[in-house]
């Protein structure tokens, strides 16, 4: 009975280790496992690496786009026209277009420069605002100017309360006043100074035309204007007066429009009714708008 007991269990035995899987198998599997795992985190870091290459890449692209559309965009302008001794704008070099005009808005932004502004920009022409500091004295008319630069106008100096320089020529600090505090309180408010400069009703003294220079502003006054003068407060004179160049009714019975004319409104509602006539009127007969930006200034 023993011995067949004997017997019996060492075939067990021998039937279960036949079956079961070793040691040296058990190890051997695991260690396969633990390849495969290996080997799959290495290509994950691999793909991973590779998808960040990538996206590099693709952000450097795009940094140098953009990097060059900044360049293009802050690439010094090359001026093409130039202030005469008449105030009128001539092309520095043959073979440019001789047959333009410049706009300038005197006085501004009291009531409607900023929709005078707006006008232009829908015309796609350009203009010098010249500013008076009593008309930026409050944030709201601060706004009104930053809005109008931003539109991409130039701005000008016309001292800061319009007053009469001959009158004080006897008082060359109250001159640098009205002019160099004015300069300061349009850089405050769109981060760059004039670079023109226009004289209340066209009078200059040696010590403006001195601050001027001193400031690195181009002196500037006109060829013709109408619009303060009391026939021509009315849209339809005034309009007829700018495209022609004839004021006969102020004894102007000639025409003042030539090439490069400088033509001098004002920030007023009978000019801002007149203002879009004027432009398209001028256009057809031939004359270009100048851009402001194309005029030479001192550096």
């Amino acid at each position: 009975m023993r011995l067949a007991v004997f017997v019996f269990s060492t075939l067990v035995i021998l039937f279960l280790s036949a079956c079961s899987p070793g040691l040296e198998q058990i190890e051997g599997s695991k260690s396969d496992d633990l390849v495969g795992q290996t080997n799959q985190k290495s290509e994950n870091q691999v793909s991973g690496m590779e998808e960040e290459e990538a996206s590099n890449g693709i952000t450097k692209v795009k940094e140098e786009e953009s990097n060059q559309k900044y360049e293009e965009n802050t690439e010094e302008i090359k001026p093409q026209y130039r202030v005469s001794e008449d105030w009128s704008v001539v092309p520095i070099e043959d073979g440019t277009n001789e047959k333009v005009v410049l706009l300038t808005i005197d006085d501004a932004p009291e009531k409607y420069a900023l929709q005078m502004a707006k006008t232009l920009q829908e015309l796609d022409a350009g203009a010098i605002f010249f500013v008076n500091g009593h008309f930026i004295d409050t944030p709201q008319e601060a706004e009104v100017l930053k809005e109008i630069h931003n539109m991409g106008f130039t701005i000008g100096n016309h001292t800061y309360s319009h007053v009469n320089l001959e009158s004080i020529v006897h008082d060359p600090e109250k001159q640098r006043e009205e002019i160099v505090l004015l300069n300061d309180k349009i850089e405050e408010i769109i981060g760059e100074r004039p670079k023109f400069f226009r004289a209340p009703h066209g009078i200059n003294t040696e010590d403006s035309k001195k601050i001027a220079k001193e400031e690195k502003m181009i002196l500037m006054n006109w060829s013709y204007g109408y619009d303060y003068f009391t026939p021509y407060m009315n849209k339809d004179k005034l309009v007829e007066a700018m495209v022609t160049g004839e004021g006969p009714e102020v004894d102007v019975p000639y025409s003042l429009l030539k090439p490069g004319a400088n033509l001098l409104m004002h920030d007023r509602e009978w000019t801002n009714e007149a203002l879009r006539d004027i432009v398209e009127g001028l256009r057809e007969q031939g004359y270009e708008i100048v851009d402001p930006d194309l005029i030479e200034t001192i550096e």
